[in-house]
């Protein structure tokens, strides 16, 4: 299972003091180090983490193969033309969200994903979908004509935490999982059995399968015994065990569970 540490929220602790310090370069050496396989940052349209100027020199400095996620904004996709990452995940994007939450809507943006998948390939960057686990959205990536998807699973990890976790008892509570622990467990249920469905059918049709978005030392072991999902992009748990165990060691303690 191949893991690829998102960086972003390294840039989030500078961007709280608006100063250069952490740096999210020197992350790559570590990571790499530490036995990432890949690195993942996210360029916003509103740049509130990872600036162009640290996208730039992550693509031209790091030893490890580059992930940038990207909305499917023309402007941003020619930035990431220029900078030329192995591969570029696109995503959903609304500038008022914490996090991205759920997948792009390939039918609704599908000439615009078009067009997007099209330019990057002639720049020879791989792509990737941000997608919910969805039979029609897989169908509708092998149609793009791109070389991965990766299943979304923030709605896996907010009824975990729900469940086991202690969301329930914050005012981040999703009222729509305010459930008693008997339908959350079989709720866990069926979203796990729908991303398993999900990666055997992208499998089926010739397409690499990651997955991402809330996974953490908690939850991560249940996405990553799916045989068919090949890699696991995680930033957020990563960075904030960070704090206290160091980089190298939340790294490896990540690894070592998938």
């Amino acid at each position: 299972m191949l893991l690829g540490v998102n960086i972003d929220h390294i840039a989030v602790l500078r961007e709280a003091r608006k100063i250069n310090d952490p740096n999210p370069l020197d992350a790559l050496g570590i990571c790499k180090l530490s036995g990432a396989d890949q690195i993942t940052i996210h360029l916003r349209e509103d740049r509130r983490h990872i600036h162009d100027a640290d996208a730039w020199r992550i693509c031209e400095q790091s030893t490890l193969p580059v992930n940038l996620e990207c909305a499917i904004d023309e402007d941003i996709i020619d930035i990431v033309c220029d900078m030329k990452p192995m591969r570029a995940t696109l995503v959903p994007e609304k500038r008022e969200e914490v996090t991205t939450e759920g997948g792009l809507d390939l039918e609704a943006n599908f000439e615009r994903i078009k067009k997007a998948v099209k330019k990057l390939h002639e720049n020879e960057i791989e792509v990737s979908l941000f997608i919910d686990p969805d039979k029609k959205m897989i169908e509708l990536s092998k149609e793009l004509e791109v070389e991965w998807i990766e299943l979304h699973t923030g709605t896996f990890a907010n009824i975990y935490a729900m469940l086991y976790g202690n969301l329930a008892n914050t005012h981040h509570t999703i009222k729509e999982l305010e459930l008693p622990r008997k339908e959350l467990k079989k709720l866990l249920e069926k979203n796990i059995k729908e991303i398993k469905k999900a990666a055997k059918k992208a499998n089926k049709l010739d397409l690499q399968v990651a997955a991402g978005h809330g996974l953490n030392y908690q939850n991560v072991t249940l996405i990553s015994s799916i045989k068919q999902i090949e890699e696991l992009n995680i930033g957020q748990s990563i960075i904030a065990r960070s704090v206290f165990t160091g980089l190298e060691k939340a790294i490896k303690d990540m690894k070592e569970l998938i």
